[in-house]
């Protein structure tokens, strides 16, 4: 393959981080242009250092002229601010755009490298859930593509890679449990932030980690998924499978299966988002089938994971009620990581929030901005 010029947005956080790792072992064929952190100032110069980086974002304008200082001497530009992101990743620099930023602050950039016609490499997933109709719509308009890094989606996508264009009749989208998986409801209400934040398999930031705790990060690659492989939520079963080995599953007309399996390693559907379609070599343990001993499945328990339910409730509401759905976690689980609220509030809120949105059923760009602030808005009347 040709060698391809990345901006990488969120490069400081966990999947940033190992999408860098990526570049480390194939410097050959990848060359970073653009790097991107919210607050994290010195890993993001000490990056654009290793990488030579073009140019770097550093959205935290408070913290510009720190990088600015170390960096601008050293020939790398140096930016601050969202609206600088969504402007530079349009570069005729920029082959790929990895987005990798927190929340429903990838929207803009993402629309934004769209629109320049850049292929994406998704491991936002609240770009699609808040905004899947916009972003989609967008990305089939102008043939753009859309990769997906989450290592489900990559499973899915992986396995309809296999299926010489054979429609599926259900996809199987595996869930690890989380941290609580065996607790029971009475325990799970008093669990701290601090329980929440152990999980047993993947190494991700706070948010995402409190997502993967109350089941809501499973809710919403379902509707990730919904968007990215033309499904309805009754399309998509959620397994349990606590070892993580096998990350999704397509099911057929004819009752096959096929699945794709690894170890619980991000860099590889990292690495093949970036590839593809070409599958590089990758320094990470290989499975050895003879010591996996055994893999479970279980089924998702919506009671003690009512948030699980909602993302369900919300999809096949559809319009702008998953955008008002995923501000309200955003809110609520800040809340909760800053010990303001308990575990079972963060449903509670979501809930209130989606009951009080006002419907927009073919929602704009604008609408969804709009509802986003709204709901985030309710969301904190709710929590103070």
């Amino acid at each position: 393959m040709e060698k391809r010029r990345i901006a990488i947005l969120g490069s400081t956080g966990s999947i940033g981080t190992q999408a860098l790792d990526v570049v480390r072992q194939h410097r050959e064929l990848f060359e970073v242009e653009l790097l991107t952190a919210n607050n994290s100032s010195d890993l993001l110069i000490s990056q654009a250092r290793e990488f030579d980086a073009s140019a770097v974002v550093i959205c935290n304008g408070s913290k510009y002229r720190e990088v600015a200082d170390a960096l601008q001497p050293e020939g790398i530009k140096v930016f601050a601010g969202m609206d600088s992101v969504c402007d530079l990743v349009g570069g005729s620099n920029i082959d790929m755009v990895l987005t990798a930023l927190v929340g429903f602050s990838g929207l803009r950039p993402t629309i934004a490298a769209i629109k320049a016609g850049k292929p994406i490499a998704l491991a936002n997933k609240e770009t699609l859930v808040a905004g899947g109709c916009v972003v989609m719509d967008l990305a089939h308009r102008l043939g753009v593509p859309i990769l997906p890094v989450d290592s489900e989606h990559s499973a899915i996508f992986q396995c309809l890679l296999g299926a010489a264009g054979n429609r599926f009749s259900r996809i199987h989208l595996t869930a690890s449990g989380g941290p609580f998986r065996t607790w029971p409801r009475e325990k799970i209400a008093s669990a701290t932030r601090d329980d929440a934040l152990r999980h047993p398999q993947w190494t991700m930031g706070d948010k995402i980690t409190i997502d993967s705790a109350t089941l809501m990060n499973k809710g919403f690659e379902m509707i990730e998924a919904c968007w990215l492989f033309d499904a309805r939520p009754e399309d998509i079963r959620i397994v349990v499978h606590p070892q993580s080995i096998i990350h999704s599953m397509v099911e057929f007309e004819d009752g096959a299966v096929i699945a794709q399996m690894g170890h619980p390693d991000m860099r590889e559907p990292i690495q093949l988002a970036l590839s593809f379609p070409e599958r590089l070599p990758l320094n990470n343990k290989k499975l050895d089938f003879a010591s996996l001993g055994s893999l479970t499945f279980e089924e998702p328990d919506y009671d003690r994971f009512p948030c699980l339910g909602l993302a369900f409730e919300a999809m096949r509401r559809g319009g702008n009620i998953p955008c008002a759905m995923n501000a309200a976690n955003e809110a609520a689980v800040a809340a909760y990581l800053h010990r303001q609220i308990g575990f079972y509030d963060i449903p509670r809120v979501i809930e209130r929030v989606c009951d009080g949105t006002v419907f927009a059923e073919k929602p704009t760009a604008e609408d969804i901005l709009a509802t986003n602030d709204e709901a985030y808005s309710k969301a904190l009347e709710l929590i103070v």
